[in-house]
């Protein structure tokens, strides 16, 4: 499908043809109309659109949105292209009425992740993420830490004073996820007791059961409380038997997607 349009739009570029058109295409023989000859159920809307010289401006501020951390709405519509700072409050919208359709959505990074603890598996867990439209922060006590310094792939390094007072730098965010894997389970304590009262999108803990169960025996002693630590993943990661540090970070990506792509 994707080639056929392309291969439209590039014999329309050739003939110097102006694009805008909405294509519906059903993916069903049975269909009355729109047929696309495929049978693999579902449609899609395309909408071809030719980039003018007026929409230069739109474009090369669309591509710094990334790269200086923008925010804000991209908009879509038969009359072209527009920004907006204002920030949508969905990832993405779309209206279609006889016709017309405009398509919001949202600029810049659409996720944020915190991984607290700069190990091999942060490493791992960093590299990974960075394709998926996640801006990935990575905090440690440790400064010169060799996987801190190999980390080419977080977008901040935060070297804390230490991991009791993590809530300074973690603003309570229903739609960030946080990852904790520091050195030992003390330190990850540390982190969950100062991070309690707060709501996440997701949080999880690296580290095995037993030391967990250990950990929650504690807080229930100590009734210690909070949505942070009713909502926590642990063991982290989806169960697939993971052993290296790559494999721990598929485990967890994997969780986080099975969580960000879930139905509210």
């Amino acid at each position: 499908m994707e080639h056929k349009f392309v291969e439209l739009t590039r014999h329309a570029l050739k003939n110097n043809d102006e694009l805008n058109e909405i294509i519906n295409q059903v993916h069903d023989k049975e269909e009355a109309k729109n047929r696309s000859g495929m049978i693999c159920s579902g449609e899609q809307t395309i909408f071809l659109y030719s980039i003018l010289n007026k929409d230069i401006p739109v474009v090369e501020a669309l591509c710094n949105t990334k790269k200086e951390s923008l925010t804000g709405s991209l908009i879509l519509s038969p009359a072209g292209l527009q920004l907006d700072k204002i920030i949508p409050l969905e990832n993405n919208t779309y209206h279609y009425n006889n016709g017309n359709f405009t398509y919001y959505e949202k600029l810049g990074f659409k996720n944020t992740i915190h991984i607290i603890g700069g190990g091999h598996c942060a490493l791992a867990l960093s590299k990974l993420m960075r394709g998926m439209d996640f801006y990935i922060i990575v905090y440690d006590d440790r400064p010169g830490l060799h996987t801190l310094v190999q980390n080419k792939y977080a977008h901040q390094i935060i070297t804390v004073p230490g991991y009791t007072k993590m809530a300074n730098y973690l603003k309570e965010n229903k739609d960030d996820y946080v990852v904790i894997m520091t050195f030992g389970y003390r330190t990850d304590d540390e982190v969950i007791q100062s991070l309690a009262p707060y709501h996440f999108k997701y949080a999880g803990a690296l580290g095995s059961a037993f030391k967990m169960q250990q950990l929650f025996e504690k807080y229930r002693n100590l009734k210690i409380t909070g949505p942070f630590i009713d909502q926590l993943h642990t063991p982290i990661g989806l169960a697939i038997h993971s052993q290296t540090p790559e494999e721990i970070a598929i485990s967890i990506a994997a969780e986080i997607i099975q969580v960000k792509n879930s139905p509210v």
